[in-house]
């Protein structure tokens, strides 16, 4: 595949488990391009077996950002991602190289492709209203309380949602709109494109169920227990920071917290993974400008580098 005669901006977007990792790696080798993760758990340091992060051998082959810019107890939103995102974009063109942007975190490509409406910062002291009410009547009453301020936001969102539910009442009470209010009044026009935007996605979700457990058991053998215990041995993390609430992170926080046993945990982080990929594949599937290519089949990357080649 010959390097393109001009920088290229390229996403690659698909529910985890999918084999994007290797296949941003070999696209990236073959643009001569700088991967930018978006991913929100990669940009956590010490949160490396869980997340699967990219191997130091890895990121000495292809130049990858984004990577270890937050502590676990710190915030990184969708809005810092956006602006991170051009900024390294502008960066990296400016350097005569291409941009590979690779990730399942499908609200930072929304962010980044769409613009955000400029919503209000984080309120401390009503999260923590917020979070004494749920810790009384529990979620799916917040949940309840959301659907009659917000139905729009309450639809789309699990009863058990705390992360989304808690930040939609945060929004309603500090401005006495809701958050969808804010959705639809975003500015189009902050919106970016790349040049092409490619999307692994299976055509037999079974295929994609078998990787997801593969992964779970290998990041198990791999010491992901022992990672999650030194993280709540820091003393200064606990587990409704948005690092902690993390797919597998969360059921393993609580797995030690209760003592489940480690075959239970398994089961509980297997089936929390294959409804974050049902999320991102619902997700991919509100974005008409993808560009599918089956990820179980046998020749993917072979088809995904045509398909790039094509677009350079």
């Amino acid at each position: 595949m010959p390097r393109p005669a001009a920088p290229v901006t390229i996403a690659l977007a698909g529910p985890t488990a999918s084999g994007k990792s290797a296949a941003a790696l070999a696209l990236a080798q073959a643009l001569q391009a700088e991967i930018i993760s978006v991913d929100s758990a990669l940009v956590y340091r010490g949160m490396d077996v869980g997340t699967a992060k990219p191997t130091a051998a890895e990121r000495a082959t292809v130049p990858h950002h984004l990577l270890d810019i937050r502590d676990p107890r710190d915030a990184y939103s969708a809005a810092e991602f956006a602006a991170d995102a051009r900024r390294l974009t502008a960066e990296i063109v400016a350097r005569g190289r291409s941009v590979l942007l690779v990730g399942g975190t499908m609200l930072y490509f929304k962010a980044l492709f769409d613009g955000l409406a400029a919503m209000p910062p984080a309120d401390p002291e009503l999260r923590a209203a917020i979070e004494a009410e749920a810790a009384a009547a529990g979620w799916p009453a917040l949940h309840r309380r959301l659907a009659e301020v917000d139905a729009v936001t309450a639809a789309r969102l699990a009863p058990n949602d705390a992360q989304r539910i808690q930040r939609a009442l945060e929004v309603f009470r500090a401005t006495g709109r809701p958050l969808s209010s804010f959705h639809a009044d975003q500015d189009r026009c902050a919106g970016w494109r790349p040049t092409r935007f490619f999307s692994l996605e299976p055509a037999d979700r079974g295929w994609l169920h078998a990787r997801i457990a593969q992964r779970f058991d290998a990041m198990l053998a791999a010491g992901f227990l022992d990672e999650v215990r030194a993280l709540r041995a820091r003393g200064d993390l606990h587990a409704d920071l948005p690092s902690m609430r993390c797919v597998g992170y969360r059921q393993a926080w609580e797995a030690l917290e209760r003592n489940t046993p480690t075959e239970v945990l398994r089961e509980q982080g297997i089936a929390a993974t294959r409804q974050l990929a049902k999320r991102q594949l619902t997700w991919l599937r509100g974005m008409p400008q993808r560009e599918v290519i089956a990820c179980d089949a046998p020749d993917a990357q072979a088809r995904l580098l045509r398909a790039a080649e094509i677009a350079t």
